[in-house]
């Protein structure tokens, strides 16, 4: 075994940070509805091929051709299906078989329509291998075909070919790979895939008055009493008859009304202020965690990491922390509130803690963050009021209280001592009561507009995430990733396409990634790390890649060359609806391994199957291809090429006993 300055290892297994996996909801669903037509079904099968799904696409498309629905393109598909990725070499007898079927259920080909025509045209490169063709017929005829088709089949079927042909088409592949790796704006676009569908705003009410029950008691029971006081005060005084201390009396009752509804405003502006303060302040009592994995401490966490990023200009990171504390606390209570009662993701109003830490920045950055002091400063005519019904009620008691104590000094003294005491206790009671009045029309205004910017937020991150891609472009910018690895990896080696057996890939989810699915769709991933096994005449090239598909990027890690024989084992262990781990164990070296599936337990819709959803990924993957190749490899050692290519000739074989009636359709 050949180290060229890497080290035997391929861990997949480590893993930091996963984003919780998220469906998304775009087209190209793969949902079969209930009651689907024959032609539906052969669709959704199509997108499923599109999408290397080969498994799922034959059942699909097989099943549709059951209920009665089998034209020429059905039948194109159905041999795609069949053949897509594979080699003569990794035909197996159950391939053969399937094939055998296909071609007895085949009507024969005489139209000169486009799928007619990319019908025969298969069955040309199948009888090319069994000895009827020249590569430059075959050629000839490839390059003829509509261009739909031809796509098609150098797509899924140009790993059949072998010689010449198949470094022609080879090359073929990896320029249109190059020119389709970053089209329809993949740079731009890739990132959405794995954003969760947002969730609206919600709009707060403020609701009804909050006041203490013992508030209003008081209010009640004072304010009576207060009342009473004052006009048992005030048939005294018209007793007497005296028109000035009457002036008095009307100007002190006028006073208090005044100062008692100026003042209330005043006292309201000035709470107002003082809780607005106090949301700037951290909480004294000590807050408890929320549960580990819970929608609160989800939220604490994309609080802790939004605060952490957007910190001012010229301002440093920690001063900006414990300042906004506070701030922060009283925010995070506030989603947490709104949301927690509906099955909400975190990750689904990310974008709404990401406006409201934005806007607490750009306050910060305009020193505003305190601009409702000024706002809700008291104006100098509310407090020139109340200061005026106080003097009015000052000046009104002097001529008052002491012409009413010396004419009736037991009563006349205990109405205003009833008067005083009632308006001590009654001021603070009533003074809450306004206040609650006062705040909801506040706080309703503040709510709206807190829902007025917010829903601007929502819509703008809603329209941001408008192009997201589908899962068949998903596919479609993977696999030219995959291409253009080999390519890489064919050229470190200085090889020629011909001059490898097979190649196949493990895909293993890396650390730190971030995952999505579509309904009934495999799970893709931010990254990834891929395994690419190179099977040669002359043993294995492994190289393995660390891949960025959001940034179309990657580089080598690790370039391993063995024999056949140093492999002694390849095995997948664990459940298919949980991890799965791949593990090849060489004869003389620690086992490679890598997470090749991880547990699908979040947002499984009614209508999903876990197996099934597992079982797409891996189809996706390509790892049941990539088994097949291994464990025959770990099997049959050096023996490998020689059986073969024993097999190959079996093949060949039974190919043109199968295509006999083919031949005589050929233009």
């Amino acid at each position: 075994m050949t180290m060229t300055d890497f080290t035997n290892t391929a861990s997949g297994d480590a893993r930091v940070g996963y984003q919780a996996g998220i469906v998304v909801n775009v087209n190209g669903s793969y949902k079969v509805p209930p009651g689907a037509t024959p032609e539906e079904i052969f669709r959704i099968g199509v997108e499923f091929l599109k999408a290397r799904m080969p498994l799922e696409a034959r059942k699909l498309i097989a099943k549709a051709i059951a209920l009665g629905h089998a034209t020429e393109e059905v039948h194109f598909y159905r041999l795609l299906a069949q053949l897509s990725g594979k080699n003569l070499r990794e035909l197996n007898s159950d391939d053969m078989e399937g094939l055998k079927t296909i071609c007895a259920e085949l009507p024969t080909p005489h139209g000169n329509d486009d799928w007619t025509v990319g019908l025969r045209s298969v069955a040309s490169m199948l009888t090319y291998f069994s000895g009827a063709d020249e590569p430059a017929l075959l050629d000839k005829e490839l390059a003829g075909l509509p261009p739909l088709q031809r796509e098609l089949i150098v797509d899924h079927l140009g790993e059949l070919l072998d010689g010449s042909v198949q470094d022609r088409m080879w090359l073929r592949s990896v320029e249109r790979a190059g020119q389709l790796q970053l089209a329809n704006d993949r740079e731009n676009r890739v990132w959405i895939f794995f954003e969760p569908e947002p969730r609206r705003p919600r709009r707060r009410y403020a609701g009804r008055p909050r006041f203490r029950f013992a508030d209003l008691l008081l209010a009640i029971i004072s304010g009576g009493a207060f009342l009473y006081a004052v006009g048992s005060i005030g048939w005294l005084l018209a007793q007497g008859g005296k028109a000035t201390l009457l002036l008095a009396y009307a100007a002190a009752v006028a006073g208090t009304a005044v100062s008692l509804w100026s003042g209330s405003a005043w006292h309201f502006r000035a709470q107002r202020v003082r809780a607005k303060d106090a949301e700037l302040v951290p909480s004294r009592r000590r807050r408890r965690d929320a549960p580990a994995g819970g929608f609160a401490r989800k939220v604490d966490q994309i609080f802790d990491d939004c605060f952490g990023r957007y910190v001012p200009r010229d301002t440093d990171r920690s001063y900006w922390l414990k300042q906004t504390r506070g701030l922060r606390e009283r925010l995070r209570d506030e989603v947490v509130d709104m949301y927690r009662d509906q099955p909400v993701k975190a990750d689904e109003i990310a974008w709404l803690i990401r406006h409201l830490v934005a806007d607490v920045k750009q306050r910060w950055q305009k020193d505003t963050l305190t601009a409702y002091r000024q706002r809700w400063r008291t104006p100098a005519r509310i407090q020139a009021t109340c200061l005026a019904g106080l003097l009015a009620l000052a000046g009104g008691c002097f001529h008052i209280v002491p012409a009413i104590v010396s004419e009736s000094p037991i009563a006349g003294t205990g109405w205003v001592a009833l008067a005083l005491i009632a308006a001590v206790i009654c001021a603070p009671a009533l003074f809450a009561i306004l206040g609650e009045y006062r705040r909801i029309p506040a706080d309703q205004t503040e709510y709206d507009e807190q829902y007025r910017t917010r829903s601007l937020a929502y819509q703008r991150w809603a329209d941001k995430l408008a192009p997201r891609p589908s899962d068949r472009e998903m596919a479609d910018w993977l696999e030219c990733d995959r291409k253009l690895l080999v390519d890489k990896a064919l050229r470190q080696y200085r090889l020629r396409a011909s001059q490898v057996i097979a190649h196949a890939f493990i895909e293993a989810p890396q650390r730190g990634t971030k995952r999505a699915r579509v309904q009934h769709g495999p799970l893709r991933y931010s990254k990834y790390q891929m395994l690419l096994f190179l099977l040669t005449d002359d043993g294995v090239r492994q190289v393995n890649f660390l891949h960025d598909f959001e940034n179309a990027d990657s580089f080598p890690i690790v370039r391993l060359n063995y024999r056949f024989d140093a492999v002694a084992a390849v095995r997948v262990h664990g459940s298919p609806t949980s991890r799965q781990h791949f593990e090849l164990t060489l004869v003389n070296g620690a086992p490679i391994t890598a997470l090749i599936s991880e547990t699908i337990d979040e947002n499984i819709r009614p209508d999903e199957d876990v197996t099934a959803l597992s079982e797409a990924t891996l189809d996706a993957s390509g790892l049941p291809r990539t088994l097949n190749v291994l464990e025959g490899v770990a099997a049959e050692g050096k023996e490998w090429i020689r059986y073969q290519q024993r097999r190959i000739e079996h093949r060949l074989e039974v190919l043109g006993d199968i295509l006999g009636p083919f031949r005589s359709t050929r233009r």
